[in-house]
């Protein structure tokens, strides 16, 4: 049995080889690696040895021989192949262990030069994967030192890999080579090439949209249903997914997530990690319809709570804090479908160990987990893909224009962020009113921003919470002085809208007449 090693990422190849070489594997190696593994002592052929042919062009001419692809992609269940072996002298090639050089990594880097980005696109190493992995019957093909401990137990345990084995590993090695293609594409699809200022020190501008966008995911689940039950569903994440995101989080207990359960929960678990004190989301269909900041975690749910009891029977709820057994025993008397945290003491687990249906997700966040945030944003149209930023604006004191005679106060302005960090996680038409850090009415998803203000203040009277002296985040700009109107009726007595209307000064004009206080953000926040 022969193995070929060519890694640019040694992390454990020596462990590897010397694994291999003791179970009576003979060693093929390239460059570098062949160095290495020659310093350890191990017996190692070069390739160069194999071929009877330098390797050439600063490496980059190696492997690409017919002695190193015929070993790998010859059928050893036909006679012909290795006829045609035997007659030119080819020995097969049985595994093959190949990561390959570390483009994704390189251009990462700030200030990457062009000619550096492009000395990083392996050549030789995707076609022998190609070749091993088509070969998958009679070769095994591992790209990641995550299967070598696998490779190597199996091979201690029955002298060969199984079947079952070299398949999965053949899997792999096209999803890698899959990604890799990708990200190549990805790259030089978004540089703005200007040949005037080409040179080995040229770093290129690069659009932010590149002319073949190119994702990859990894599926996490398959799901029991979609959306609605006659519809099927699965569960992907980024193959490298962002720490403090929903796809890092473990599952505690509870029955299997359901394709709502994840969107909701991603609804609750970005807008809790917008707040810097202790919050408490809740979510029913996709719109927050509790949110609320506390001194602890029993406070925050307590006043979230609050804001719209019927909605959240059934909801998502989320902590930015560990819930104590305080905050585990409020929870536990409502219905809820979902509870994510970045953790649970040992009392709040117990008290829901009753509780078997309840979905407990534990997400642990980094230090900076409010910066932790999608870089950009995708939705499916038909035949093709709305690509986007992402909505990451934080607005902050100094961005509120005051425009109104009557000054908002420390309080209202302090209430007035509050409110603003909710309306964007709100569905438009939004309109939230806020006090004291809690939501206390909230208007989603209307196709008229006035309905929006009315069923903000219908759920307030429901929830029996006085909107008097509230404050009123509107995530687009008033277009006429009626939807003031009716946030002022309601009660409000502070308000903050983007601006941008052509009838501005007419909504500016009424709030004077009113007697409330506005601010303009500049930023409009639509979630469709």
């Amino acid at each position: 049995m022969r193995a070929l090693i060519s890694v640019s990422d040694k992390t454990g190849i020596v462990d590897l080889a010397k694994e291999l070489h003791a179970l009576g594997v003979g060693l093929i190696s390239t460059g570098g690696t062949a160095k290495l593994l020659a310093e350890q002592g191990l017996p190692v052929t070069e390739v160069a040895e194999v071929t009877g042919f330098p390797e050439m062009l600063d490496g980059r001419v190696k492997t690409l021989h017919p002695k190193v692809h015929g070993g790998l992609l010859a059928r050893r269940d036909t006679p012909e192949h290795m006829a045609a072996l035997q007659a030119h002298g080819i020995a097969t090639i049985d595994l093959l262990i190949v990561n390959l050089y570390p483009f994704e990594a390189t251009v990462a880097k700030p200030g990457c030069t062009l000619a550096d980005a492009i000395e990083n696109i392996d050549i030789g190493g995707p076609a022998m994967v190609r070749s091993a992995a088509k070969n998958w019957k009679d070769v095994g093909i591992v790209t990641d030192a995550s299967q070598y401990a696998e490779v190597i137990a199996e091979l201690k345990s029955n002298g060969k890999l199984s079947d079952k084995l070299r398949f999965s590993l053949s899997v792999a090695a096209f999803n890698r080579i899959s990604q890799y293609d990708g990200a190549i594409s990805n790259y030089l699809s978004s540089v703005n090439f200007e040949a005037e200022k080409l040179s080995e020190a040229y770093v290129p501008e690069r659009t932010q949209f590149s002319g073949q966008f190119n994702e990859q995911y990894v599926k996490v689940q398959d799901l029991r249903y979609g959306e609605n039950s006659h519809q099927q569903a699965a569960w992907y994440r980024d193959l490298a997914p962002a720490a403090g995101s929903l796809a890092t989080g473990v599952q505690l207990q509870g029955k299997e997530l359901s394709y709502n359960n994840i969107a909701d929960a991603d609804a609750a678990w970005e807008c809790v990690k917008s707040f810097d004190s202790s919050a408490c989301v809740i979510v029913k269909h996709a719109n927050p319809c509790g949110v609320a900041v506390g001194a602890t975690v029993l406070e925050a749910y307590s006043k979230a709570f609050q804001t719209d009891p019927t909605s959240a029977f059934g909801g998502i709820i989320a902590f930015n804090r560990p819930v104590d057994k305080a905050a585990a025993e409020a929870v536990s008397k409502q219905f809820v479908e979902v509870l994510m945290a970045p953790d649970f003491s040992a009392e709040a687990l117990e008290v829901f160990k009753s509780k078997v249906n309840v979905r407990l997700m534990k997400i642990a966040l980094p230090v900076n987990y409010g910066d932790v945030r999608n870089a950009l944003e995708t939705k499916r149209v038909g035949s093709g893909l709305l690509l986007q930023s992402a909505d990451n604006h934080e607005l902050a004191l100094a961005d509120m224009k005051i425009v109104t005679v009557k000054q908002p106060t420390p309080e209202e302005l302090h209430d007035l962020l509050f409110a603003w960090k909710v309306a964007k996680f709100v569905k438009s038409n939004a309109i939230v009113f806020c006090k004291n850090g809690m939501t206390m009415g909230v208007g989603a998803g209307q196709m008229s921003r006035l309905d929006s203000a009315r069923i903000a203040s219908i759920k307030a009277e429901a929830a029996k919470l006085s909107l008097q002296n509230t404050v009123v985040a509107s995530d687009a700009f008033f277009p006429f002085r009626d939807g003031l109107d009716v946030v002022v009726d309601a009660g409000a007595s502070c308000v903050a809208q983007p601006g941008g209307s052509m009838r501005d000064q007419e909504v500016i004009d009424a709030a004077n007449e009113r007697g409330v206080a506005m601010v303009f953000t500049g930023v409009r926040h639509f979630r469709h």
